[in-house]
């Protein structure tokens, strides 16, 4: 044990350790070989060094929040002096069914602490595609390639959507590992699809044309949802943002959003998306967009009228969230700020929005040409400034 990380492991120790770039343990200076181990994703589970008919093994005592130190202490000293029944009882013990981990320890140790809006985005991603494919499998026998073959035929519609799929599968088989129910995680080492690196945006006549589809299908009888996809436009809010709006919400010409991605935060709005929420009629539900099955509940995460609205706007390779990119990216180009841009679209940080700068390359050129024309009328009439004559070496004749 020389030259590794010892302290003496206590609850308050153990809730400072912080994650590193690369995995890390800190051992314990009571209890032999017992340690804590702390993944770079903040993950965080007991571990034991026990001796293994003479090879030294790692073993797994779980993550740690789930079970007590004190509880983990007793564990370790009861492994340390009969290690063969707890092998046999660990060899026993059934392995969950995914399905069932989910429920159980898994969402004891993780969902529950989840904000409300994460837990909507993990429920969408449990039911609609991790529990019907994984569900009814044993954690042990969800392998590699039956994974990849779901990802790949997930991510031949929706890539992004795939992605998201696969990082909360991770996650739950991270810490199945470190409940010691698999050897490790058959997804850690699947690739996520690559996104375009340019943000998509409409231009002014993408804009008009989408505008003008909506106008049509709103004659058509469908308003709420053509609604719903002007004030994505008008507001540059996230789609969850409009579409679990509360009237709650809503007030004094503004958006007092109480969970948003980055927290709570408000948005100013403009007369036009004022008068869009304006015209919502206003039921029993607590919802400015109800689901029309069930009017206490929101809309659904999907909106399968996009689809159509952007074929007949001549826009298919244009995202819904593609919305938001453009509302910033014409913030930009018509002068405001990028840290003012960056408040408006409830950014965690400025950096987010540099991915708009370039866009305001063509002002500052324009900028500096101002500034230039301004200094040579400062300098007075008698100054003419000419580039230097090609032919001139600089010497006097």
């Amino acid at each position: 044990m020389a030259g590794r990380e010892r302290t003496k492991l206590t609850d308050a120790a153990v809730a400072r350790l912080r994650p590193r770039e690369r995995e890390y343990t800190v051992w314990d200076t009571r209890a032999a070989g017992l340690g804590v181990r702390v993944r770079p994703s903040g993950g965080r589970s007991y571990v034991l060094l026990q001796d293994m008919g003479g090879r030294t093994k790692r073993v797994s005592l779980g993550p740690v929040g789930v079970k007590s130190l004190e509880e983990v202490r007793r564990e370790c000293h009861a492994r340390r002096a009969n290690p063969e029944p707890e092998a046999e009882t660990a060899r026993a013990r059934p392995v969950p069914l995914f399905r069932d981990f989910v429920a159980g320890e898994w969402k004891e140790a993780h969902f529950d602490g989840y904000r409300a809006s994460t837990k909507k985005n993990v429920r969408y991603q449990l039911s609609g595609q991790l529990l019907p494919v994984f569900g009814a499998k044993p954690l042990d026998r969800i392998g590699e390639a039956a994974i990849r073959r779901w990802f790949e035929r997930c991510s031949r519609t929706a890539p992004g959507n795939a992605n998201h799929h696969l990082t909360c599968l991770r996650q739950i088989l991270n810490f199945a590992t470190a409940c010691g129910h698999i050897e490790g995680n058959p997804a850690q080492r699947i690739a996520l699809n690559r996104r375009p690196a340019l943000t998509r945006f409409l231009s002014r006549e993408e804009i008009d044309r989408l505008h003008g589809v909506l106008d049509a299908q709103t004659r058509k009888g469908s308003r709420e949802q053509a609604d719903i996809i002007r004030l994505l436009l008008l507001t540059g809010c996230r789609k969850g943002e409009i579409m679990g709006l509360r009237w709650s919400e809503v007030r004094d010409g503004m958006l007092a959003l109480a969970d948003s991605k980055t927290g709570p935060r408000t948005v100013p709005l403009n007369i036009q998306a004022r008068a869009i929420l304006d015209r919502q009629p206003r039921g029993e539900s607590p919802f400015v967009f109800p689901s029309p099955l069930d009017p206490a509940h929101p809309r659904g995460p999907d909106l399968p009228f996009w689809y159509r609205v952007r074929r007949e706007a001549g826009i298919e390779d244009v995202r819904l969230h593609d919305l938001r990119h453009t509302v910033a990216s014409h913030a930009v180009m018509n002068g405001v700020p990028l840290p003012v841009v960056a408040r408006m679209l409830g950014h965690s940080n400025v950096q987010m929005t540099l991915r708009y700068a370039h866009l305001a390359d063509r002002d500052i050129e324009a900028a500096a040409e101002r500034v230039g024309q301004a200094m040579v009328r400062a300098m007075g009439p008698g100054a003419q400034l000419h580039p230097l004559d090609a032919s001139s070496d600089g010497s006097t004749g």
